[in-house]
């Protein structure tokens, strides 16, 4: 069982502390931001301490840290944490949940959120530093790269590769064997079946309301 400190006092952060607490044999001890954003000395009933000071407060070499930040700046924040974490001496834990359906020969890098009923098919590779919500399917021999964000519902079909600091919305999917470039966008239910171009983003289609309200609908 390893002592967890959380980058973090975000609803990222409140649910990390769940999953680690509920689902996990790691203690979550600690809470950890930057000093201009403390609002207050404790989260969830456990202190949270100035990130500067954090390594004379809780050792790396007795504790873990997660740093909990979402997507901004398509992860580059999250991916900053995870790198100045990683120079004070701490080793990153990930969550993995009981729930998620994952084969025994996939590999999970660290500073991962693996939520329940996720779908790992075998020969995957996920790297360092990925979120992938709850209810994705990642199929046989695809590589998600460090720094990603995967949404929930999303189809990865197989042998597709993602390669670092992209984002794949909700019910987005992806066709088997294509790239999806360095620090792509991918909206919500976005199709893609072809390789495409760093940095792009994608847009799908939202919904328009119909002309007639709903107090006019017949079979209702």
């Amino acid at each position: 069982m390893a002592k967890i400190i959380v980058f973090g006092t975000g609803e990222i952060a409140e649910l990390t502390h769940y999953y680690f607490t509920t689902d996990s044999d790691h203690e979550v001890v600690a809470f950890t931001v930057d000093k201009e954003y403390i609002q207050d000395s404790t989260f969830k009933g456990l202190p949270v301490v100035d990130f500067e000071e954090v390594q004379n407060l809780y050792p790396p070499e007795d504790h873990q840290m997660f740093v909990a930040v979402g997507y901004k700046r398509v992860n580059k924040a999250r991916e900053e944490k995870y790198t100045q974490a990683k120079g004070k001496g701490y080793s990153l834990a990930s969550y993995i949940s009981s729930r998620a359906n994952i084969f025994d020969n996939v590999t999970i890098g660290d500073n991962c959120f693996i939520l329940e009923d996720n779908t790992l098919q075998p020969f995957c590779q996920i790297g360092n530093n990925v979120v992938a919500w709850s209810g994705n399917h990642i199929g046989h021999h695809t590589r998600i790269e460090d720094h990603c964000f995967l949404t929930s519902h999303v189809v990865v079909s197989g042998g597709v590769v993602v390669e670092p600091y992209c984002f794949l919305g909700v019910n987005s999917t992806i066709r088997d064997h294509v790239t999806i470039a360095q620090e792509c966008v991918i909206g919500a239910g976005c199709l893609i079946t072809k390789d495409t171009q760093a940095r792009e983003v994608y847009v799908g289609e939202a919904s328009k309301p119909s002309r007639v309200p709903s107090n006019r609908l017949k079979n209702l």
